[in-house]
């Protein structure tokens, strides 16, 4: 072999081996994002068994793709925005990277006035904010049975945090899965584990971006 092609060799080989200990240093920083997954019975998986819940599927599939993430199911069955408003500070502990906010549902059956369920979204944002935790903000809908004027308000509440606050918006937290049967429980509001399947599928692109860009801030 003659010097210069030897000389080549060698190059290619201590790149090579350059490029390998950078990605071993890399891998050796990164960390997994704790994420608390925070809302009412279509976050916590009403009469569905823990594991197959919306966060813990979501964390499978999100692990599956190459992230690291540790998930808490921290949301309450029948939870209201001021029921989450109370319980927000104990609920989500330090060290937390990343909150899933998904509330509003119950509000909204219930009729409560919208500046109401605003001002707890507003509040809880502003919250984690302050504890430097990000929010992944999931939309909600109100019912059409609400009318027109109350169904507007309220589904104006997240864009417009979203854009208040500058964070992720995943618009419709049930797309994909709202008034079909097949994909709900018989009471045809609370998803089954086919429905939940799709709310994961459908949400994982979004969902992907917005963990890998908060992996590489952390």
């Amino acid at each position: 072999m003659k010097i210069k092609d030897l000389l080549r060799a060698f190059t290619g080989f201590f790149s090579a081996l350059l490029i390998m200990a950078s990605m071993s240093i890399g891998s050796a920083n990164a960390k997994p994002l704790n994420v608390v997954a925070f809302g009412d019975s279509l976050m916590a998986g009403y009469q569905l068994d823990r594991q197959d819940a919306f966060p813990n599927r979501l964390a499978e599939a999100l692990n599956a793709n190459g992230l690291e993430i540790n998930m808490t199911n921290a949301a309450v069955s029948g939870d209201t925005t001021s029921g989450g408003l109370a319980r927000l500070d104990w609920s989500v502990p330090d060290g937390t990277d990343v909150v899933i906010l998904e509330l509003g549902a119950n509000d909204a059956l219930r009729g409560l006035p919208v500046e109401t369920t605003r001002e707890n979204l507003d509040n809880m944002m502003t919250r984690l904010r302050e504890r430097n935790i990000t929010v992944f903000l999931m939309g909600m809908l109100a019912p059409p049975n609400m009318g027109t004027a109350y169904e507007e308000a309220f589904n104006s509440i997240y864009p417009e945090l979203a854009d208040k606050f500058e964070v992720e918006l995943y618009p419709f937290f049930l797309e994909g899965v709202a008034g079909i049967p097949e994909l709900n429980l018989s009471d045809g509001i609370h998803p089954n584990p086919k429905g939940i399947a799709v709310m994961v599928e459908n949400i994982l692109p979004a969902a992907q971006t917005f963990f890998k860009a908060q992996a590489v801030e952390e």
